[in-house]
């Protein structure tokens, strides 16, 4: 695609990363097969080739309307057109600039700021979110019904192992997990204390940056990624660490990306580069463990698991195969239902921010989910098991959390 970026944004990174992304696109439409929102709204604007249109008018400096913004803030940035495009069309990236631009010159309505704000504001302090979520819980009856959906009974963490190995990892606590979902680092550290792999967690990191980088407080964003790598930073500079372990695909398809999104960043760039290479999600550990992993786990799972592949995991890091493999390898009857590529609908902030499309495809998702005869659904992001959760009587947990029970 030829590209004639308006002076504002060319020769900017941004305007140059941009032009790069625009040009790779052939707009052969492949993508709009495998967009979730395309499918749902039928509108040409509403999939990625047409708000890559959207985005290349806006950089060559047509001005931005609040319909604009609004097709923008509909794409749920699950990222299956990357894993469709035949051409290595870099889409999330460009509607990260793209939305940044467009806020920049185009107001939003009073509520929607203050929705947005509260939102990037409040999720990444878990210090905030932690007792108003426990407080939330108790009040639940009395809340409305999506509030209700957000606030699922959290499962109480077991004993953290006490073990020191001489093979040791970092994980990410994250930000709304530890409240929600505490038991899936536990969790993770019990099964790896098995594997002979002793855990930690480093006090000072928080939030992976993905809450408010996407909500397009992009500088913020860009603080939280800096904590965390000031965080870490002592542990991998001194060896003491082998890798960073993820167990919230949403936050470990970010923290792989902060080589790039700090690239220019004089202090922090050769750091994040560091740190983005030492990041692996738990599905990409694990499997060095599966033979003995599969010898303690034959037959202890009986039931049939649906496993539900995060669109972070399959689309954003382009990790497949692997958590249903290892589950295999032990035993168990583990169903991938159809159409598993496409997203549930959670896409981070996204069901707060636009329940009624989040819905629909969180209905669609279950549907299939439940059709594959589960007595227990599976996936490995926080906020797509609270998604799911909300919409189903069947049990959703993390994998690890699956593994971690039968080992008990």
């Amino acid at each position: 695609m030829q590209t004639n970026l308006a002076d504002f944004i060319k020769g900017t990174a941004d305007g140059d990363e941009a032009e790069a992304i625009l040009r790779a696109c052939v707009h052969c439409g492949f993508c709009t097969a495998t967009c979730p929102t395309y499918q749902l709204l039928g509108d040409e604007l509403d999939g990625p080739r047409g708000r890559i249109y959207l985005i290349k008018q806006v950089l060559e400096g047509a001005e931005p309307t609040r319909k604009t913004q609004l097709h923008l803030d509909r794409c749920l940035t699950c990222r299956n057109c990357e894993t469709t495009c035949p051409s290595g069309v870099k889409y999330g990236r460009l509607v990260d600039i793209g939305r940044r631009v467009v806020d920049e010159r185009v107001p939003r309505p009073l509520g929607d700021r203050i929705k947005r704000t509260t939102l990037k504001e409040f999720l990444p302090r878990t210090s905030l979110f932690k007792p108003a979520f426990r407080a939330g819980q108790l009040a639940r009856p009395l809340l409305s019904t999506g509030l209700q959906d957000k606030l699922q009974p959290a499962r109480k963490a077991g004993a953290w192992p006490t073990r020191t190995h001489a093979r040791k990892m970092l994980v990410l606590e994250g930000c709304v997990q530890p409240a929600m979902a505490p038991n899936i680092n536990a969790a993770t550290a019990r099964v790896l204390d098995a594997c002979g792999v002793q855990v930690i967690v480093a006090p000072k990191a928080g939030c992976c940056g993905a809450v408010r980088y996407h909500l397009n407080d992009q500088k913020a964003g860009l603080i939280d990624m800096r904590r965390n790598i000031d965080a870490w930073w002592p542990y991998v500079e001194q060896g003491q660490v082998e890798a960073i372990v993820m167990t919230a695909s949403g936050c470990g398809v970010t923290v792989k990306e902060y080589g790039h999104l700090l690239a220019h960043d004089e202090a922090y760039a050769a750091k994040a580069g560091r740190i983005a290479m030492l990041t692996r999600d738990l599905s990409e550990i694990l499997p060095e463990f599966e033979e003995e992993l599969a010898a303690q786990l034959k037959g202890k799972i009986t039931k049939r698991i649906a496993y539900h592949p995060p669109c972070t995991l399959q689309h954003g890091q382009q990790i497949r195969g692997k958590v249903e493999g290892l589950l295999r390898a032990a035993g168990v009857d583990v169903r991938l239902c159809a159409d598993s590529h496409l997203c549930c609908g959670s896409a981070g902030t996204y069901s707060v921010l636009h329940p009624e499309i989040a819905h629909e495809l969180r209905d669609r998702k279950l549907a299939n989910l439940e059709a594959t005869g589960a007595e227990e659904i599976v996936s490995a992001n926080i906020g797509c098991m609270s998604h799911l959760q909300s919409g189903t009587q069947t049990p959703v947990t993390h994998w690890i959390e699956l593994i971690d029970r039968a080992l008990a």
